[in-house]
Protein backbone atom coordinates (compact mmCIF):
# COMPACT_ATOMS: atom_id res chain seq x y z
CA UNK A 1 0.00 0.00 0.00
CA UNK A 2 1.51 3.28 -1.07
CA UNK A 3 0.49 6.03 1.32
CA UNK A 4 0.82 9.75 0.84
CA UNK A 5 2.10 11.63 3.83
CA UNK A 6 -1.42 12.79 4.72
CA UNK A 7 -2.86 9.26 4.39
CA UNK A 8 -0.10 7.86 6.58
CA UNK A 9 -0.68 10.55 9.23
CA UNK A 10 -4.41 9.72 9.19
CA UNK A 11 -3.63 6.00 9.54
CA UNK A 12 -1.34 6.85 12.47
CA UNK A 13 -3.87 9.12 14.22
CA UNK A 14 -6.75 6.67 13.73
CA UNK A 15 -4.89 3.63 15.09
CA UNK A 16 -2.17 4.78 17.47
CA UNK A 17 -4.19 4.68 20.71
CA UNK A 18 -5.54 1.19 20.14
CA UNK A 19 -2.12 -0.08 19.08
CA UNK A 20 -0.50 1.54 22.11
CA UNK A 21 -3.02 -0.02 24.51
CA UNK A 22 -2.37 -3.44 23.00
CA UNK A 23 1.41 -3.01 23.21
CA UNK A 24 1.17 -1.75 26.78
CA UNK A 25 -0.99 -4.70 27.82
CA UNK A 26 1.72 -7.06 26.57
CA UNK A 27 4.80 -5.12 27.68
CA UNK A 28 3.55 -3.23 30.77
CA UNK A 29 6.11 -0.52 30.01
CA UNK A 30 5.10 2.79 28.44
CA UNK A 31 8.40 3.44 26.65
CA UNK A 32 8.57 -0.05 25.20
CA UNK A 33 4.91 0.16 24.12
CA UNK A 34 5.60 3.43 22.28
CA UNK A 35 8.67 1.84 20.69
CA UNK A 36 6.64 -1.16 19.52
CA UNK A 37 4.02 1.03 17.86
CA UNK A 38 6.67 3.26 16.29
CA UNK A 39 8.49 0.24 14.92
CA UNK A 40 5.29 -1.07 13.34
CA UNK A 41 4.64 2.26 11.62
CA UNK A 42 8.28 2.49 10.52
CA UNK A 43 8.08 -0.99 9.00
CA UNK A 44 4.87 -0.11 7.18
CA UNK A 45 6.33 3.13 5.84
CA UNK A 46 9.44 1.39 4.52
CA UNK A 47 8.03 -1.93 3.30
CA UNK A 48 4.72 -0.58 1.99
CA UNK A 49 2.81 -3.88 2.36
CA UNK A 50 -0.28 -4.43 0.20
CA UNK A 51 -3.13 -4.14 2.72
CA UNK A 52 -6.73 -3.42 1.90
CA UNK A 53 -8.53 -0.62 3.71
CA UNK A 54 -10.89 -3.18 5.23
CA UNK A 55 -8.11 -5.17 6.90
CA UNK A 56 -5.59 -2.45 7.77
CA UNK A 57 -6.70 -2.12 11.42
CA UNK A 58 -6.44 -5.88 11.99
CA UNK A 59 -3.06 -5.91 10.27
CA UNK A 60 -1.79 -3.09 12.49
CA UNK A 61 -2.98 -4.81 15.66
CA UNK A 62 -1.43 -8.16 14.72
CA UNK A 63 1.81 -6.41 13.75
CA UNK A 64 1.76 -4.53 17.08
CA UNK A 65 1.17 -7.74 19.03
CA UNK A 66 4.00 -9.47 17.19
CA UNK A 67 6.36 -6.54 17.69
CA UNK A 68 5.46 -6.41 21.38
CA UNK A 69 6.13 -10.12 21.77
CA UNK A 70 9.45 -9.66 20.00
CA UNK A 71 10.39 -6.86 22.43
CA UNK A 72 9.28 -9.05 25.34
CA UNK A 73 11.52 -11.91 24.14
CA UNK A 74 14.43 -9.47 23.76
CA UNK A 75 13.83 -8.17 27.29
CA UNK A 76 13.78 -11.68 28.74
CA UNK A 77 16.92 -12.60 26.83
CA UNK A 78 18.67 -9.40 27.98
CA UNK A 79 17.70 -10.07 31.61
CA UNK A 80 18.95 -13.65 31.36
CA UNK A 81 22.24 -12.52 29.85
CA UNK A 82 22.64 -9.86 32.56
CA UNK A 83 21.95 -12.50 35.23
CA UNK A 84 24.50 -14.87 33.73
CA UNK A 85 27.07 -12.10 33.44
CA UNK A 86 26.47 -11.11 37.06
CA UNK A 87 26.91 -14.73 38.19
CA UNK A 88 30.13 -15.06 36.17
CA UNK A 89 31.48 -11.83 37.65
CA UNK A 90 30.61 -12.97 41.17
CA UNK A 91 32.29 -16.32 40.54
CA UNK A 92 35.41 -14.63 39.17
CA UNK A 93 35.52 -12.26 42.15
CA UNK A 94 35.08 -15.18 44.56
CA UNK A 95 37.86 -17.11 42.82
CA UNK A 96 40.12 -14.07 42.94
CA UNK A 97 39.30 -13.55 46.62
CA UNK A 98 40.03 -17.23 47.34
CA UNK A 99 43.36 -17.05 45.52
CA UNK A 100 44.34 -13.91 47.41
CA UNK A 101 43.32 -15.49 50.70
CA UNK A 102 45.40 -18.58 49.93
CA UNK A 103 48.35 -16.40 49.00
CA UNK A 104 47.91 -14.43 52.23
CA UNK A 105 47.81 -17.62 54.29
CA UNK A 106 50.99 -18.83 52.60
CA UNK A 107 52.78 -15.51 53.21
CA UNK A 108 51.76 -15.62 56.87
CA UNK A 109 52.91 -19.22 57.19
CA UNK A 110 56.25 -18.62 55.49
CA UNK A 111 57.20 -15.21 56.91
CA UNK A 112 55.77 -14.75 60.39
CA UNK A 113 56.88 -16.15 63.72
CA UNK A 114 54.52 -18.26 65.82
CA UNK A 115 54.11 -15.29 68.19
CA UNK A 116 53.19 -12.99 65.26
CA UNK A 117 50.63 -15.52 64.09
CA UNK A 118 49.09 -15.81 67.57
CA UNK A 119 48.84 -12.05 67.93
CA UNK A 120 47.28 -11.58 64.46
CA UNK A 121 44.82 -14.39 65.14
CA UNK A 122 43.73 -12.96 68.48
CA UNK A 123 43.44 -9.42 67.17
CA UNK A 124 41.86 -10.03 63.75
CA UNK A 125 40.10 -13.40 64.05
CA UNK A 126 39.05 -13.27 67.70
CA UNK A 127 38.54 -9.49 67.44
CA UNK A 128 40.42 -8.75 70.65
CA UNK A 129 41.74 -5.29 71.38
CA UNK A 130 45.45 -4.68 71.79
CA UNK A 131 44.95 -4.69 75.56
CA UNK A 132 42.98 -7.95 75.55
CA UNK A 133 45.57 -9.58 73.28
CA UNK A 134 48.41 -8.37 75.50
CA UNK A 135 46.67 -9.72 78.60
CA UNK A 136 45.95 -13.11 76.97
CA UNK A 137 49.62 -13.53 75.98
CA UNK A 138 51.19 -11.89 79.02
CA UNK A 139 52.92 -9.14 77.04
CA UNK A 140 52.51 -5.37 76.87
CA UNK A 141 50.11 -3.53 74.56
CA UNK A 142 53.07 -1.82 72.90
CA UNK A 143 54.56 -5.26 72.14
CA UNK A 144 51.26 -6.26 70.52
CA UNK A 145 51.32 -3.06 68.47
CA UNK A 146 54.93 -3.72 67.40
CA UNK A 147 54.16 -7.34 66.38
CA UNK A 148 51.10 -6.29 64.39
CA UNK A 149 52.91 -3.40 62.70
CA UNK A 150 55.89 -5.59 61.76
CA UNK A 151 53.66 -8.46 60.65
CA UNK A 152 51.58 -6.22 58.37
CA UNK A 153 54.78 -4.74 56.91
CA UNK A 154 56.10 -8.25 56.12
CA UNK A 155 52.76 -9.26 54.59
CA UNK A 156 52.61 -6.14 52.39
CA UNK A 157 56.18 -6.68 51.20
CA UNK A 158 55.54 -10.29 50.27
CA UNK A 159 52.16 -9.64 48.65
CA UNK A 160 53.53 -6.57 46.91
CA UNK A 161 50.62 -4.41 48.00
Amino acid sequence: MDYTRQQFERLYKDNYKQMYRLAYSVLTDADEARDAVSQVFTQIWHSKPQISEATVRGYLLVATKNQSLHILRQRKLRLELERQLHEEQEEAENNEREELLEELKQVIEDNLTPQDKKILNLHYEEEMTYGETAEALGISSSAVNKHITNSLFKIRQNLKI
